[in-house]
């Protein structure tokens, strides 16, 4: 079992990197360190992990949650890098008071005794001694690229060749920058969390006639919870009394509230609207739907996309390297020209200051978790930031058509009789034979016979994939199929092509007749095709088991591509993968989850619809849309454009500044003050640029 460690005071992207990549070279197959949301989860020995935690990153403080998600503190809460708020903002405000104080006495009255000194370097050690102290105790542990080293080598440089007053400017701003860094971090965090507030605090338990109110972890199944009007709704469970309104947005991004009523089920994240509703507890917090949920959302950075992983590889040689340049421009052009030591180590300290990667490695993996996080509101759940990544490319869009495209509300709308069977006949063995199935058509099988089924009479069942089910009815052999299922048999019959969707039925080997099933269109499915031919996808076509003339209608009506009809599970594989052969970009397949998890899992993008409550399509689909609207996938598509196109702004953004100031660092053109624009001022512009992300 996978365990969730909170790490209190992560407030370096690098830093995350840096634990998650030692967790697993000391054998950690599976370890996970999400900087969003500064957790890591990983599978193995927890005492283990927290000594390498604390080992890689000393500042940070690890606090297990236990299995409902509760935080126990092992440490002090300590802030990495930032402290309290209050005591942050007073030690800057006494450093830099102190700095204008010295810069005053040097430059306005010349003096520049011990005592101007003493008064940069008390105000140097008030801002920056945690800076210090992280680069010492990093570097200790081996971690001696991190900013905190960067920035007070620079620093202690500058005080060296007696340039303390840029020194001592360096590190208070860039103290500065990094704690409107943090406050923007904290923001765009709060933000996305602000998105998925789905948890209610607490639920209404009915105990022995009294009403008590617990924590919603405390729930068991089979308990009985009231949930009055405006409150959140706990845990999953069933209505056993009262009618009411819900507000479901929350789950699936929608605004119209939904009408529920005893006997249906009611979900953990909706908001009850008007009536008192009492509900019997069918899963517990940590089953229920809100979990699953959030568990997706917060674990999604485990699927980086190769943005992500490319940053992260990139960081790892770029700052060493640029290391390296700063230390043969302090050594190389001295030696060999003859010029003074001193101007060539400004240099290179000026180049070490730029060199900072945080911009890169702290907004990149906010963008997409914001990518995340606002597709969540809308309804829509990405299993990882790679699969935002491949709806950006997609090119080919394949549906399945019962409860995807149509709204897989099945009627019986004709009954042919044949060889001498009734109508009433024919029904009544249809509905006695799809008994067991959950399949829509068999529902509207039960609805037309309208009476109640006595399973005791159904002595044999077998459903046969792609073709029906056969079942024993007492004495008297049923098969109800498609014309497939009449050939596999072979039974005669004078109807094989019949326009809608149709059940033959077989009684004892002779040929009863066939039922026709009408389905409807859903109502957003042309705005879907629509939509997403304008966004430039070259390619929405139909992939159905069901036959070929109702197929036609269907794709005929919504203007798609073309369609693939009469298609068993493994034939839809085979239509996915000649696709994705022909595509220039990624094939995405769009299905009910549940009848289609092999395609599902085929495609470069598996979504799920209309899966709200349901476990297999959030298990077997990459991307789950919560509520039954084929519309939300475009907006899905555009969520995805939006978030890399932010995230290669940042990108690119970062590099040609960072690569502008080290040019002209290495001609000697930039000073401190600049470099501390190109680390800490970039960062943060990225930082903020990623936040648009959520509006």
């Amino acid at each position: 079992m996978p365990t969730k460690l909170k790490l209190e005071g992560l407030d370096c992207a690098s830093c995350a990197y840096e634990i998650e990549d030692a967790l697993k070279k000391e054998g950690f197959e599976f370890a996970l360190v999400n900087f969003a949301t500064k957790e890591a989860i990983i599978e193995g020995d927890v005492e283990k992990a927290k000594e390498i935690i604390k080992k890689v990153e000393p500042d940070v403080e690890v606090m297990e949650a236990d299995e409902h998600g509760h935080e126990h503190d092992h440490g002090h809460g300590h802030e990495h890098g930032g402290g309290d708020f209050r005591k942050t903002v007073y030690q800057i405000g006494v450093s830099l008071a102190l700095f204008a104080i010295g810069i005053v006495m040097r430059y306005y009255y010349g003096i520049d005794d011990a005592f101007v000194f003493g008064i940069f370097l008390a105000s140097y050690l008030i801002s920056g001694w945690r800076v210090l102290r992280s680069a010492v105790v990093n570097s200790i542990h081996g971690n001696v690229f991190d900013e905190n080293f960067l920035i007070a080598i620079a620093t202690i440089g500058a005080f060296l060749i007696r340039e303390y007053p840029e020194g001592v400017a360096v590190m208070l701003f860039y103290v500065v920058g990094e704690f409107f860094q943090d406050l923007a971090v904290d923001r765009s965090r709060r933000s996305i969390k602000a998105l998925l507030a789905l948890k209610a605090e607490y639920a209404n338990l009915l105990r022995d006639g009294d009403v008590v109110r617990v924590k919603p972890e405390e729930l068991k199944v089979g308990d009985v919870i009231i949930i009055k009007p405006g409150e959140r709704v706990p845990v999953d469970g069933v209505i056993v009394e009262g009618e009411s309104t819900v507000d479901t947005s929350a789950l699936t991004g929608e605004s119209v509230p939904r009408t529920v009523k005893e006997g249906e089920e009611i979900l953990s994240g909706m908001v009850n609207l008007s009536g008192v509703l009492k509900v019997q507890v069918t899963k517990g917090l940590k089953e229920s739907t809100i979990s699953r949920i959030l568990e997706l959302v917060e674990n999604a950075s485990a699927r980086k996309a190769k943005t992500e992983k490319f940053i992260t590889r990139f960081a790892h040689y770029y700052t060493p390297a640029v290391v390296g340049i700063a230390a043969l421009i302090a050594i190389v052009p001295p030696l060999l020209t003859g010029d003074p030591f001193t101007p060539w180590i400004y240099r290179a300290l000026v180049i070490l200051v730029i060199s900072c990667p945080c911009a890169l490695v702290l907004s990149i993996p906010l963008g997409y978790f914001g990518g995340i996080g606002r597709a969540a509101r809308e309804g829509i759940l990405v299993k990882g930031s790679n699969y935002l990544d491949a709806l950006k490319e997609a090119t080919v869009v394949a549906f399945d058509k019962t409860g995807t495209l149509t709204k897989g509300v099945f009627k019986v709308t004709r009954v042919e009789t044949r060889n001498g069977f009734s109508e009433g006949e024919i029904i009544r063995f249809a509905a006695l034979a799809e008994a067991h199935s959950n399949h829509p058509i068999a529902k509207a099988i039960r609805e037309a016979y309208g009476e109640e089924i006595n399973e005791a009479e159904i002595v044999e069942y077998e459903e046969i994939t792609g073709h029906g089910v056969r079942a024993r009815i007492d004495g008297t052999e049923v098969l109800v199929g498609n014309d497939r299922l009449l050939h596999r048999f072979n039974i005669e019959h004078d109807t094989c092509r019949v326009k809608g969707t149709v059940a033959h039925v077989v009684i004892n080997g002779k040929y009863a007749g066939y039922i026709i099933i009408s389905d409807e269109i859903k109502d957003d499915a042309p705005l879907a095709v629509k939509e997403l031919k304008r966004l430039g996808i070259k390619k929405v076509v139909m992939v159905t088991g069901d036959n070929k003339d109702v197929a036609g209608e269907i794709a005929r009506q919504l203007g798609l591509d073309g369609f693939y009809a009469e298609l068993l599970p493994e034939d839809k594989v085979r239509i996915i993968e000649e696709l994705e052969k022909e595509a220039d970009g990624k094939v995405v397949f769009v299905g009910d989850g549940i009848n289609d998890a092999p395609v599902l899992a085929r495609a470069d993008v598996g979504v799920a619809m209309g899966a709200l409550g349901s476990d297999a399509a959030i298990e077997t689909a990459d991307v789950v849309i919560m509520d039954d609207k084929p519309s939300k996938l475009p907006r899905g598509i555009r969520i995805a454009r939006k978030t890399q196109r932010i995230v290669w702004q940042n990108i690119i953004f970062a590099l040609a500044v960072k690569l502008s100031f080290i040019s002209l660092g290495i001609l000697g053109e930039a000073t401190m003050w600049e470099a501390v624009f190109a680390d800490v001022g970039v960062a943060l512009i990225a930082v903020f640029n990623a936040m648009r992300i959520l509006k």
